[in-house]
């Protein structure tokens, strides 16, 4: 179902980036993926040939180096099919323990870097009548302690998820968000330290677990493909069932 198609996923030097750079590849896409730890680029993808992939060091958050990925991509692959807009940052606080420029941090790179990508690629998804998937969150869809910076950057993502299905699909290109709940991933590290928080976190979880890297990959696999033909603005909880319970975010 993906042979041929091109697809970015930014932020893929790890968890659900990286989950889904694999995902594609395992059914044939050729994928251009990005990071700002090239190291992180290298290892995950070492075995993966060099006509199935581009690996470039970018920061999201910096306009010109995303135009220069984009352009990186055009120039190997001549096409774009899919954007997965997956970089993101993290840091616990509520305002008045948020310095201004951890504040700037999470707004640079999860909602500037949103912004950057998905303009630089659509002319090019456009003519492929591609589409665009932005990793949100469930703490975008309803707040939840301690997380201000966070909760608003994703907040952010979930309407301008709606905002461009609506600008851009009378011209062919769909739009959606997935909004996982609590996942074990590299910017979840800290948090798995503490076991009484990761019982509370899968105690409100009706599944009775938390998410893997491959469940949130698994649905972007889903949105981007044609079976979601029909499907654009959605923000689709990815979450075993927490967003069920009193409208709770995790």
């Amino acid at each position: 179902m993906a042979k041929g198609r091109v697809v970015i996923v930014t932020g893929a030097g790890s968890g659900i980036g990286e989950a889904t750079a694999k995902r594609f590849l395992k059914e044939g896409a050729k994928v251009a993926v990005c990071d700002k730890d090239f190291g992180k680029l290298k290892k995950a993808f070492a075995d993966y040939p060099p006509d199935s992939i581009l690996l470039a060091e970018t920061d999201v958050s910096r306009e010109g180096l995303v135009e220069s990925f984009v352009k990186q991509v055009m120039q190997k692959f001549d096409h774009i099919d899919v954007l997965v807009n997956n970089a993101g940052i993290y840091y616990e606080g509520t305002i008045s323990e948020t310095p201004t420029e951890q504040w700037r941090k999470v707004m640079d790179t999860d909602v500037d870097g949103v912004f950057y990508m998905s303009r630089a690629c659509l002319p090019y998804l456009k003519k492929s009548k591609g589409n665009i998937i932005n990793i949100s969150s469930l703490s975008g869809l309803g707040g939840d302690p301690e997380a201000a910076a966070y909760n608003a950057a994703k907040g952010a993502i979930t309407n301008l998820t709606r905002a461009m299905a609506i600008d851009h699909g009378k011209e062919g290109v769909r739009v959606n968000a997935i909004c996982p709940t609590f996942t074990k991933t590299d910017l979840t590290a800290d948090m798995f330290k503490d076991k009484e928080l990761v019982k509370d976190m899968v105690d409100r979880i009706p599944m009775g677990r938390y998410g893997m890297p491959e469940d949130i990959a698994s649905a972007v696999y889903l949105l981007a493909s044609e079976d979601a033909h029909f499907i654009t603005g959605v923000n689709l909880p990815v979450d075993g069932g927490a967003h069920a319970s009193n409208g709770q975010a995790l």
